[in-house]
Order: C-alpha cells, then sequence, then structure tokens
C-alpha cells in the first residue's frame, strides 16, 4: 500500500487559492447507509460504510472517522451504556488515587478496539486516495473519564502524582492504538482534549500538552499528522496546546476563530469551527449558509485556515443544513477564483 505524504498534504493546502473543508462528521453516514448510531459503533464494516457514504455525498479534504470517546475507556474496563440512537455513555469510573498503581494498561484487543481498526482497514482500502484520520481520545480526557471528571480536576492540586502515574498509563495505549491506526493506513489522527479546556494553560501544560506531546513525537512523520482538537477551550490554553508539536488543530465554536489565527503560526493548519450543534442541527439552512459564509470572510486573510465543524456532527442534522455549509463553501470559492 502506497501511503500519503502528508506534507505535501499541508503544502496543498497552505499553498492554494482556495478554501477546504474538513467536517468531523460521520453520523451523516451512519443515517445515509441506513443504519444506527448503536450499530455503527459496535460493527466496524458499518462504521467503514457510514464514512464512505458521508464523503461519496459531501467530499472533503480528508475522511475522519467517528469521534467516539468511550472506546479507550471501554477498554480499561468502564462499564457503558449503548443508546440504539445516539453515542455509547459511560457509566461509572473505575480508578481513583487510591488504585490507579493497580490499572493495566489493556491490550488492543480488548472491548470495540479491533472493530473501530477494522473500520480504518476497510476505509483505507475502499478509499485509498484519500487521507483517512482516526480518531482517538487524548490522555487528560481520557484520564478524567477513568477517574471521573470532576474528581480528576481536584486530584490534579491535592494527588498530583497520582494523577501524573494514570496519565503515563493512557498515554501509553493511546500511542499503541493510534500506532495501530497508522499500521492499518491511516493518514493521521484526530486527538480529542476536551477535558484540557477546563484547565488554566500552565495546568493544561502540565497534565495535557506534556503528555500529547510524547504521542506526536513517536508517531507524527510524512504518513502522519496529528489534529490536537480541544472543543472545551475558551481561548486560555491555545498557548499550551501550541507546545505538542502537532501538525494541525482543531477548536471549538466557544474560541474566536480571528484571534486563535492569530495566535497560531502560520506554518500548521487551524480548523474549526462552526457549531454543530447550535448550528448545523439546530438553525434553517439559510442561516447556517450565512454563519458559514461569515466565518469564511472573517478567516479570508489566514492561508492555513480550514473550514471544519466545531466538533463531531451530532445525529439527525438535517442534508439540507450540510448542503447550505457546503454551498457557502463553493460560493466563497467561486468569488476568489
Amino acid at each position: 500500500m502506497e501511503r500519503i505524504n502528508m506534507n505535501q498534504w499541508m503544502k496543498r493546502i497552505l499553498e492554494a487559492d482556495k478554501r477546504f473543508t474538513l467536517p468531523i462528521m460521520t453520523h451523516p453516514g451512519i443515517e445515509l447507509s441506513g443504519h444506527t448510531v448503536g450499530e455503527a459503533v459496535r460493527q466496524g464494516e458499518i462504521h467503514a460504510q457510514a464514512i464512505r457514504a458521508v464523503n461519496g455525498r459531501f467530499p472533503s479534504v480528508a475522511a475522519t472517522m467517528m469521534m467516539d470517546l468511550t472506546v479507550e475507556a471501554e477498554a480499561f474496563g468502564c462499564p457503558i451504556e449503548f443508546p440504539e440512537n445516539d453515542m455509547p455513555h459511560i457509566l461509572n469510573r473505575i480508578v481513583d488515587a487510591t488504585t490507579v498503581d493497580r490499572l493495566s494498561v489493556p491490550s488492543l484487543s480488548a472491548g470495540r478496539i479491533p472493530e473501530y481498526l477494522k473500520a480504518a482497514r476497510m476505509t483505507v482500502q475502499n478509499m485509498p486516495d484519500q487521507p483517512l484520520f482516526a480518531g482517538a481520545i487524548a490522555p487528560f480526557s481520557l484520564a478524567g473519564r477513568l477517574f471521573d471528571i470532576s474528581e480528576i480536576m481536584v486530584a490534579c492540586y491535592i494527588e498530583p502524582d497520582a494523577v501524573n502515574i494514570l496519565l503515563e498509563k493512557c498515554t501509553r495505549f493511546i500511542t499503541d492504538y493510534c500506532n495501530a491506526m497508522k499500521a492499518e493506513g491511516c493518514s493521521g489522527v484526530i486527538l480529542a482534549e476536551p477535558a484540557a479546556g477546563l484547565l488554566s494553560n500552565d495546568d493544561c501544560m502540565q497534565f495535557s500538552s506534556l503528555y500529547v506531546r510524547k504521542i506526536v513525537e513517536l508517531l507524527q512523520d510524512e504518513e502522519f499528522l496529528v489534529v490536537l482538537h480541544n472543543c472545551g477551550n475558551t481561548g486560555q490554553c491555545t498557548p499550551a496546546m501550541l507546545t505538542t508539536g502537532a501538525h494541525a488543530y482543531h477548536f471549538g465554536n466557544a474560541v474566536s476563530m480571528t484571534d486563535t489565527l492569530a495566535e497560531c503560526p502560520p506554518d500548521v493548519l487551524v480548523m474549526g469551527n462552526i457549531d454543530p450543534v447550535g448550528v448545523l442541527r439546530m438553525l434553517p439552512p439559510e442561516q447556517v449558509k450565512r454563519q458559514t459564509r461569515e466565518l469564511l470572510e472573517q478567516t479570508a486573510g489566514y492561508p492555513n485556515f480550514v473550514l471544519s465543524t466545531g466538533c463531531d456532527v451530532p445525529p439527525h442534522v438535517p442534508l439540507a443544513n450540510i448542503e447550505a455549509y457546503y454551498e457557502a463553501l463553493d460560493e466563497f470559492n467561486s468569488r476568489k477564483a
């Protein structure tokens, strides 16, 4: 299998006269292929069908896998609830400061990890010319799911050694998982670290970015690009995010995209940030188109900007709204041509 050169992929985006889009979007493909969320999160074949269906209908500069922030926690042993028409939910924490030493790092055969690897493998086989970004949770957000997010926020101050032990184990597993995705042919990963948005910049550096950087240093190369996603960030921890060395950063709708772009180096990709719920799911198509057009116009002076959603597109977004998003992009590019 010939790998896609992601340095060249980035260069093409940075030097192009037109604007590209990379929405984090799988759920419309689940619906287009006639399946349920519950089926897609359990069966790699259906997950792959959904990716292919959504990219056939809505072309993107790269395909993305589902942003399921329960897969890694389940592998560690968290009990999971599976609604048929919504994403899975974690039911209980499984570790505290007194038990982190005994927590085992799972193998890649645990839980639904093999099904997600299968989805990646099948998608790469079916869409060999398009980069595929895997989805994975980042260390602090995974630790928060294993420890409970409220409890870990307190433990960062009163039990920091225990938190760091847990973060080391989470980082080891995430690295193994992403490396397996890379071996299946993925061209990159979107590392989701929303819980780090609850931290100050200094704490984000200590409890998130230092660990994300380890993953980046081990995995990122000319054939594999790391996108660090933090939709919880309101702007306070962008500097810490930028120390990770990732080649791309993905922001949610809680930040000003223009302020964020001004903080970021021009040689990294900066993605965001149409609200997937408040705009794409809730507004009528003409307002979706207007808000997308306004974002494109506001960011027109930044060649490193990639239009995207602020987070994963949820189930049941009207197709007309996604079409309006793409119409705004096409019209913007037509005016620039």
